[in-house]
């Protein structure tokens, strides 16, 4: 189910943005592509009508991602008919049409991951699937990539759109998640705005929401300008490409995988302490390579350190996000919580360049590193979450 959510995302992304270059288009019309990951940002508002709404087939979650996912693989079959030089504005339609139903799907395999897995499992689930997404967005856009050079863009969306098409078969074999229709929301009140006062009638809610926003706020941040940061010291876009995109993708995979393995052992609230601490650690590395300039060997220690805690960091804050989510209204409270967690890579990051001008590279990368604190204090100051997150087992 990651690698089916993770598989669309980029195929809209830099995939569609090389085949509309080599087709001619202008660049200002390549650079409007980045409004179609909009419905990313604003799934949260039609989230809860998953929640309600029941397909007379496969249950509540599997009818629902069954049909996202055919309406997906034939809008991708649709956008590899399509001819960008000839009909730019037809191609984006169809694009902002995978978008969506991309975030559709996601809703739904977050919503299906926090119900069908018991509360020990969240963090190996969550793991999981995360390894999964990031093979996806592998596949399509380093192998897209390949692929386009050999056999052409077309047939390359049209090979993911099969690849896609074979991950009906795992929804069709998943077993449903066990839901009264009891609890399911019966009125436009229960949909919209009861899983919003569930959640913020909680003791401590907005020092939740503050959590989720300032965890890894230190690490989006720096992650933004790390691009810019690399070229600074001089390294060329080939060293970037194989050390940072293809060298730095296993020490991910691998934190991501170990992540999880972590939480099952010491439980969710730990693991977000153990993570958020090498995280800072891992972002107070630039600092380091800052320093030593340009050196291949220490650009790959730095990279693997920090996607390996950004991997388990990763693992641990999306199995606490799951844990937060009343059953009731799964898919309209992880939405909502899931569009705040990314708002420190999306809106907060954008003023990084300013402040990297101001104070160099050196107090940028200090400042990430002392942005994850008030993330840590508040995990620190409410242990009582650990009830929440890690239940004890009978």
């Amino acid at each position: 189910m990651g690698l089916a959510s993770g598989l669309p995302l980029l195929l809209t992304g830099s995939v569609l943005q090389a085949w509309m270059t080599d087709a001619g288009v202008s660049l200002d019309a390549v650079g409007l592509l980045a409004l179609i990951g909009i419905p990313y940002t604003l799934k949260f508002l039609w989230a809860p009508l998953l929640d309600r709404f029941e397909l007379p087939f496969l249950g509540r979650r599997r009818g629902w991602l069954l049909l996202t996912q055919l309406l997906l693989t034939s809008l991708i079959v649709a956008l590899a008919l399509s001819d960008p030089g000839l009909a730019p504005l037809t191609v984006g339609v169809v694009a902002l049409g995978i978008s969506f139903f991309s975030a559709t799907q996601d809703i739904i395999i977050d919503a299906y991951r926090r119900e069908h897995l018991p509360e020990k499992e969240l963090g190996i689930g969550s793991s999981l699937y995360t390894y999964g997404y990031r093979t996806g967005m592998l596949f399509a856009s380093g192998g897209g990539l390949m692929l386009a050079d050999s056999i052409g863009f077309r047939a390359t969306y049209l090979t993911m759109a099969v690849l896609l098409g074979a991950c009906m078969l795992v929804t069709l074999m998943a077993p449903e998640p066990s839901a009264q229709r009891s609890m399911h929301p019966q009125n436009w009140r229960d949909t919209f705005l009861d899983p919003i006062r569930n959640f913020l009638t909680r003791p401590g809610a907005l020092w939740l929401l503050l959590f989720i926003l300032l965890y890894k706020l230190g690490d989006s941040v720096a992650g933004n300008l790390t691009t810019p940061f690399y070229k600074s010291l001089g390294f060329s876009n080939a060293e970037i490409g194989a050390t940072v995109k293809i060298f730095g993708f296993w020490p991910l995979l691998g934190g991501i995988f170990l992540g999880g393995l972590v939480i099952l052992r010491i439980g969710i609230y730990r693991s977000l302490w153990w993570f958020g601490l090498l995280q800072m650690a891992s972002t107070a590395g630039f600092i380091w390579l800052n320093h030593v300039g340009h050196s291949i060997t220490v650009l790959a220690t730095v990279v693997s350190l920090e996607n390996a805690a950004a991997g388990m960091g990763t693992a641990a804050f999306l199995a606490f996000m799951a844990a937060l989510t009343d059953k009731r209204f799964t898919a309209g409270q992880y939405a909502l919580l899931s569009s705040i967690m990314g708002l420190p890579r999306v809106v907060i990051s954008a003023p990084g360049g300013i402040l990297s001008d101001a104070v160099g590279w050196d107090g940028f990368f200090l400042i990430c590193t002392l942005a994850a604190i008030p993330g840590l204090m508040i995990l620190w100051y409410f242990r009582q979450w650990r009830d929440i997150t890690d239940p004890p087992t009978r």
